[in-house]
């Protein structure tokens, strides 16, 4: 039975792939503020945990939480909030990198099929 950390950690997986598909249907940057509050929480409860099902997940989170560094820090670099072609494919390699990661995890845990 996986600890409450765990289930609540998988909540916010869940969550963020949620976010992730509606970033990729709609397009709606304003979501990474959502998503970034996901993150965050997920890395406060996964981040140096010792909880082995948590540990086991290091690699790929550690994926997540840079990819959502990364276009914090494209998004920030933006002028006016515009985003142009160049910062576009960047944020979409981003968020897709943060897709696979998050599917890798999912599977770890045996959330979707291999």
């Amino acid at each position: 039975m996986p600890s409450e950390q765990t289930v609540k950690f998988i909540d916010g997986l869940v969550t963020l792939c949620k976010q992730i598909g509606l970033v990729f249907k709609t397009g709606n940057i304003a979501l990474f503020s959502d998503m970034n509050k996901t993150v965050k929480e997920m890395h406060a409860i996964q981040h140096g945990s010792e909880e082995p099902e948590l540990m086991a997940v290091e690699e790929d989170c550690a994926i997540i939480y840079k990819n959502f560094d990364m276009i914090v820090g494209v998004l920030k670099s933006t002028e006016k909030g515009e985003i142009d072609p160049a910062a576009q494919l960047a944020i979409n390699k981003f968020l897709h990198n943060i897709n696979e990661a998050a599917l890798s995890i999912a599977g770890a845990y045996g959330l979707i099929g291999g």
